[in-house]
């Protein structure tokens, strides 16, 4: 019977193996850190295969490098031995919800998702550290070889992630920060779906480092487009004083998302609300109504949303426009004379000519869509409606009040404890522009304070669709961040370590975010019943096998009962159940139900999808009763079967029952 592998994905070899599809004659062998022969890439013969000429070098191209970029690539191919460990008491509807909470380091956690969500992700968001000089950076630490991190990883039971400050004077400032970066941007790609997208907050001391890299990561043509978002008036900086942040975009494969992102427009409700009662006043005195907008419009700041539409001056018994351009786009275009209604005299026409033929200019006309001047001396206009443009494409300039987040968190929790929060109302526009629907994820691998997960929930109560979530976030120690904490943000980290105390909750930035989607989700709850407001709650642990591998000499008589049993001691069966789910490549939202069959525990994942029973006695009634259900999968504990015979007997029952049906043992 096939054992499960029970680790994260190994990359690199899968990264061999599609070298050697194309291009066979570079792959050789040599000796793996065991000893024992593996696959490897004769380089220089690769190079050879990309080359239309002799290589006989390294050749100078262009590329991003920096100190630590190898080791950067060893860190997103490198396997671990984790697990996602389901925590229900700090889940809510954990049965039932599609979304989903990783509390650990998100290097560990994307590796332990790339099977299980390879190509099904539609959209993820990241807020990385800024690299201020102040943030935290990941400190991602591998073992030379493979088994030396299986060995570390496996025996390593309390692994913390090393945070470490990274300060401007560090030698390595921009290098740690994209040596942080790059491997989780690899992970990240290959659990975008095709016409996924990537969208990535930072200010201004990586933002050329990022789209660099995002390039290099998603390809040259992958960068398309950022906004930039207008949130201080800070004015205490030398030389330029920044008041913008970015939010930069790559799409993965621009031949399948065109980019046909589009929005409403902003301050609409108020701009209809102001012409109807125009209206009201001056009733069809259409001259009246457009000074009346006129001066109306003049009360807008420049970062108010109505004034874009500023231009929308005018009305008529068909609703609010603007008098736009009516001149062709060449010389000459269309050339005749158009007569004035009052004065019966022809028009003064425009320089290049008519946008429209005759005839159509003349259907124009009698639909009252052509705006004239007081007589004939002035050249008309076509009427342009505002309800038929509602609609714009996606820019890139936003004006966004920074306190507004942060005001609507803190009227959330009581009070104020989470400094500079993203803006979840602004996410959850772009993500209803970019065209985020029911069935899609959003992933967050830097969740923070949950914003961008919050703003998937905001989005299907305002679009009535059915998104789901992934966040991943780090157990960040909010003690160690107030140490290094300066006035307004020591008190607010302060708040927040006394507010997750009271609540009985570690005082980790990962318990902040947990809080809110708690909080939200009541309050969507009773907005909207129907809404999907839980969460399912999953921890990066180390892996429920036990090393149990052991060399002769280290072995006796005595150790040889404590080596039988391969599973951890404290872990329990649905741990196992969700090790096997990631091993397997299923969604580890997937519903689950628990029966009792001949006296055994048994989880059915998705209805019959998978069966698996880790019961320490696998008799063959139970057997049998499963391989009547005939399950897709089914996986028992290998140390359940009480001989190889009965393991091998197991086998035979389901070839004969339910031949169809995958049988492996953990």
């Amino acid at each position: 019977m096939e054992k499960l592998r029970m680790t994260s994905p190994d990359l690199t070899a899968s990264n061999v193996e599609r070298i050697a599809e194309l291009f066979p004659d570079v792959v050789t062998e040599s000796l793996g850190s065991d000893g024992n022969p593996v696959k490897a890439v004769d380089f220089d013969l690769l190079r050879q295969e990309l080359s239309d000429h002799v290589v006989e070098g390294p050749q100078e191209r262009y590329q991003l490098d920096w100190p630590g970029k190898r080791a950067a690539w060893f860190a997103a191919n490198a396997p671990i031995a984790k697990t996602l460990r389901p925590v229900r008491d700090e889940s809510v509807d954990f049965d039932t919800t599609k979304n989903l909470f990783i509390e650990g380091d998100n290097l560990e956690g994307l590796k332990l998702l790339q099977e299980s969500y390879l190509g099904r992700i539609k959209l993820i968001y990241i807020d990385p550290p800024y690299n201020t000089g102040n943030d935290f950076v990941y400190a991602d630490t591998f073992a030379a070889s493979r088994a030396e991190e299986l060995r570390r990883s496996g025996q390593v039971t309390d692994d913390g992630v090393p945070l470490v400050s990274n300060t401007s004077a560090n030698g390595r400032f921009h290098s740690d920060w994209l040596s942080m970066m790059f491997p989780r941007l690899k992970l990240a790609r290959n659990l975008l779906s095709e016409d996924g997208v990537l969208v990535v907050s930072i200010d201004e001391n990586e933002h050329a480092n990022l789209i660099n890299l995002g390039t290099e990561v998603f390809g040259t043509d992958a960068y398309v487009g950022e906004i930039v978002v207008k949130n201080s008036s800070r004015s205490d900086q030398r030389y330029i004083s920044m008041q913008h942040e970015y939010i930069v975009f790559f799409v993965k494969n621009k031949s399948v998302n065109t980019g046909e992102w589009t929005e409403r427009k902003g301050g609409l409700d108020r701009i209809y609300a102001a012409f109807a009662g125009f209206r009201k006043e001056f009733g069809d005195d259409w001259s009246a109504i457009h000074e009346a907008a006129k001066a109306w419009y003049k009360d807008f700041a420049p970062s108010d949303p109505v004034y874009g539409s500023k231009h929308y001056t005018r009305m008529d018994e068909r609703g609010v426009y603007f008098a736009d351009n009516i001149s062709g786009p060449n010389d000459g275009q269309y050339v005749y004379e158009v007569v004035h209604p009052v004065t019966g005299l022809p028009c003064k026409a425009p320089g290049r000519g008519w946008v429209f033929p005759k005839d159509s200019m003349d259907q124009r006309i009698a639909e009252n869509r052509v705006h004239f001047g007081p007589d004939h001396t002035t050249v008309p206009n076509l009427k342009t409606y505002l309800a038929s443009t509602e609609n714009q494409s996606l820019t890139s300039i936003r004006y966004v009040d920074g306190r507004a987040a942060s005001k609507r968190l803190t009227a959330l929790f009581g009070e104020k404890v989470f400094t500079n929060p993203k803006d979840e109302v602004l996410l959850r526009d772009i993500y209803k522009a970019i065209g985020i629907t029911t069935g899609d994820i959003v992933l967050d691998m830097f969740s923070g304070s949950g914003s961008a997960l919050h703003a998937v929930w905001e989005l299907n109560l305002a679009a009535g669709t059915e998104v789901s979530f992934i966040g991943i976030q780090v157990a960040e120690d909010l003690h160690e961040s107030v140490k290094t904490a300066k006035g307004a943000a020591k008190q607010i980290t302060g708040n927040a370590i006394k507010m997750l105390g009271g609540l009985g909750r570690p005082a980790t930035v990962a318990e902040i975010g947990k809080q809110r989607l708690r909080l939200a989700g009541d309050r969507l709850r009773d907005k909207a019943a129907m809404v999907d407001a839980g969460f399912r709650v999953l921890k990066v642990d180390t892996t429920n096998m036990s090393n149990v591998l052991r060399t002769p000499d280290e072995t006796d008589q005595q150790s040889l009962t404590g080596l039988e049993n391969s599973v951890k001691p404290d872990r329990a069966a649905e741990d196992l159940l969700f090790q096997v789910l990631l091993d397997w490549g299923l969604e580890v939202t997937v519903p689950i139900s628990i029966e009792t069959i001949e006296g055994s525990e048994v989880f059915f994942v998705d209805d019959d999808a998978l069966a698996a029973s880790f019961s320490e006695d696998v008799a063959p009634e139970l057997v049998r009763a499963l391989a009547k259900r005939e399950p897709l999968r089914v996986v028992f504990r290998d140390s359940g079967f009480a001989s190889d015979d009965a393991r091998i007997n197991a086998e035979q029952i389901f070839k004969e029952l339910s031949p169809a049906t995958d049988v492996k043992a953990i």
